[in-house]
């Protein structure tokens, strides 16, 4: 039955690249054969899935050739036939067709024979990259305004402390392998019906390296890997929001044996503000202004990720007004410059006023041609626009 690596990494045929990304990492760390509980198997399925499906011209020929395409290989075989490693449905009807010949009742296995002449075992033994990690990380929000730099510690499989990821023993030296004789590759001749074939392997003793430790490092037995704690400091950018993705290259877990580690990716999370609050680059927060101030204008004071400023009331401001300073906001995260910080005028109405501030007021409301009657002073608003 043909494979389909849409369902293998447990995604949609129209997921897009980020999905199938995440699904690899989670499916790549589950399966490791690195882990106690892997699955060398499904890892080999989960990373054959993912090298088709995040190739966009891979994807679109799978997309269209389905089974066809799922035994494609990049080096594939002779001639016309390359970037084909598996033959199965052509070995299957020439087989059929073959028995029903000159050689009826002969046993030959041609998905193997084919197989066998174009590599289809050579994935097998391929040395993998460590693999890549992920976490979250809360931080403050002024933090995520000027930046800074944060201490995290992870568990996960690093280099080996006692051999420092070469595998070997101490003491012991790093020698050619003696099965491929440093060649990474193991090649053997198969006589066939159709003739000689030469088939090159992934030599299992030093996993194509070409190289393996003269004794084995008895803490991480060869493979040059430990799970330990590790502690990495990570520098937040200014003006990171949440949601958003740190990349740390080559901190992710460590490969086998030398091989390239993976990456570790930090999503940040911005805790909320007491007072301020974020829409892109700008900054919004309110200032509560008295009755007099925001009739008469004045300076008020407001708080600011850059501390306490004063800012201009103009006369005659009504509540729910924004005024702006600028450059005052959140730096641009990929440029220069920063946002502002919109600051909403809340006018606060005073309470209690004594006999004197009732007698000033009075003296206001009938200077303007105002009355206490509700419905008049509306009129007059309404005549205003």
């Amino acid at each position: 039955m043909a494979r389909d690596y849409y369902q293998i990494l447990g995604v949609g045929k129209n997921a897009s690249n980020d999905e199938i990304r995440r699904a690899y990492r989670k499916l790549a760390h589950e399966f490791h054969p690195d882990k106690s509980n892997g699955d060398a198997a499904k890892f080999r399925e989960v990373n054959e899935a993912y090298e088709a499906l995040s190739d966009d011209t891979k994807r679109a020929q799978y997309d269209r050739f389905g089974q066809t395409f799922e035994q494609a290989r990049a080096q594939g075989g002779a001639g016309g036939f390359g970037g084909f490693s598996d033959f199965s449905d052509f070995a299957k009807n020439f087989g059929e067709g073959f028995a029903r010949g000159p050689y009826s009742g002969a046993e030959f296995d041609f998905g193997d024979i084919f197989s066998d002449i174009f590599g289809g075992g050579a994935r097998q033994g391929r040395r993998q990259q460590g693999v890549d990690l992920e976490m979250a990380l809360a931080i403050e929000f002024l933090e995520s305004v000027f930046g800074a730099t944060k201490e995290i510690e992870l568990e996960k499989r690093d280099a080996c402390p006692a051999c420092a990821g070469s595998g070997a023993a101490p003491g012991s030296k790093i020698i050619t392998c003696p099965k491929c004789h440093g060649q990474g590759q193991i090649v053997t001749h198969q006589k066939t019906i159709l003739g000689s074939f030469q088939r090159a392997m992934t030599c299992d003793r030093c996993q194509g390296s070409g190289k393996v430790p003269e004794k084995e490092c008895p803490e991480c037995k060869g493979i040059g890997v430990k799970k330990q704690h590790k502690k990495i400091k990570v520098i937040i950018p200014p003006g990171i929001d949440s949601g958003q993705r740190l990349r740390l290259t080559g901190e992710g877990e460590m490969g086998y044996r030398g091989s390239k580690p993976g990456d570790l990716y930090i999503e940040i999370r911005v805790k909320p503000h007491a007072e301020f609050k974020r829409v892109g680059s700008d900054i919004l927060s309110e200032a509560p202004v008295s009755f007099y101030q925001a009739a008469l204008g004045a300076e008020a004071e407001v708080n600011t990720v850059d501390g306490p400023v004063m800012l201009k009331v103009p006369s005659g401001t009504q509540s729910g007004k924004v005024l702006r300073l600028k450059g005052k906001g959140v730096p641009h995260l990929e440029g220069k410059g920063r946002g502002d910080h919109l600051v909403t005028v809340r006018v606060v109405t005073p309470q209690k006023l004594t006999r004197k501030e009732k007698e000033i007021l009075k003296q206001l409301e009938e200077e303007g041609g105002e009355t206490a009657n509700v419905k008049s002073f509306w009129d007059k608003i309404k005549d205003s626009f």
